[in-house]
Formats: structure tokens, sequence, C-alpha cells
């Protein structure tokens, strides 16, 4: 046999001998790539039923969570309009207040009579306006007590106390409040 046909009949024995090794090791370990092989889709399967509860946890989750915001939302809107009226009646009560300053006080200028009331709004603006609930409420008994002022100054004026003045106390209220 001539040296090249030895060294091709080695080579493919070589590569026989390679080609049984790696079907002998294949087979020996089957039954490992198998188990491997169940393992990995008994944890997919399990990834995915794990997977399916969360996403059901959470679209019950966000169920509830868009129910309390909606109740929430409906609470706000209707506290709001609340609101709002209650801040249109505290400003139909400043017209009339600004309505009967000029009907006790026929002599006033008009401007001093507008001053008053746009005081009372300005009022009414900062407490509407105000955040903390303790700085709301001392707005809130600021313009009640000028409110009062000014009440008890027309009353003064149409019992004849105070006939051709001022209303000395709402003026002295706004000139208090200016010092502030």
């Amino acid at each position: 046999m001539s040296p090249l046909a030895r060294w091709v009949g080695e080579a493919l024995a070589f590569l026989r001998r390679s080609r049984d090794d790696n079907l002998q090791w294949q087979l020996s370990r089957h039954g490992d790539v198998a188990e491997l092989r169940q393992a990995k889709v008994l944890a997919e399967q399990a990834l995915v039923a794990q997977l399916k509860k969360q996403s059901q946890q959470l679209a019950h989750e966000l169920a509830i969570n868009k129910a309390r915001n909606s109740n929430e939302l409906a609470m706000v809107k209707t506290q709001c309009k609340q609101d709002l009226k209650d801040y249109q009646q505290y400003l139909q009560s400043l017209d009339r207040l600004k309505d009967s300053l000029r009907s006790s006080y026929a002599h006033l200028p008009e401007a001093v009579a507008f001053t008053i009331h746009h005081h009372a709004k300005q009022l009414l603006n900062r407490m509407w306006d105000a955040q903390e609930p303790q700085e709301k409420l001392k707005i809130e008994m600021q313009l009640l007590q000028f409110m009062t002022a000014v009440h008890e100054d027309s009353q003064a004026s149409l019992q004849g106390e105070d006939g051709e003045g001022l209303p000395q106390r709402a003026l002295a209220f706004i000139d208090a409040d200016l010092e502030d």
C-alpha cells in the first residue's frame, strides 16, 4: 500500500473513530439531555403559569384602583361643584354688602364702597387659594370680622349714630390689613 493510501485510510479511520466516539458520548448523555429538555419545558410552563397568575393579580388590582379612582374623581367633582356654588354665594353676599354700604352711606363716594368691596373680595380669594387648612381658617376669620365691621358700620349709619361719617370700622380694618 502506498503511503498516500495508508494516510487516507488512517484519516478515514480517525474520522470513523471520532464519529463513533461522538455517537457513544451522545448515547451515554442522551438521558441527561432528555432530562434537561424536560426540566426546561417544565420550568417554562411554571414561568408561564406564574406570569399568568401575576397578570391576573395585576389586572384585578388595576380594576380595583380604577374603581377607587373613579369614585374619588366623582367625589372631587361633587366637592368642586359645591365649592364653586359656595364661592358664588360668597360673591353675591359681598355684592349685597356693597349695596348695603351704598344705601347706608348715600353721601359716600362710590370709590370707597368699591374699595371696601374689593378688599372683601381679596380676602375671599386669599381664603379660597390658601392650601393649608389653618391658613384658610385664619383668613376666613379675617373676612368674617371685616364683613361684621362693615355691617356694624352700616347699622350705625342707619340708626343715625354715624349718619354723615365714613364706615370707620371697615376702613380701620383695611388700614390694619395694609400694615401687616
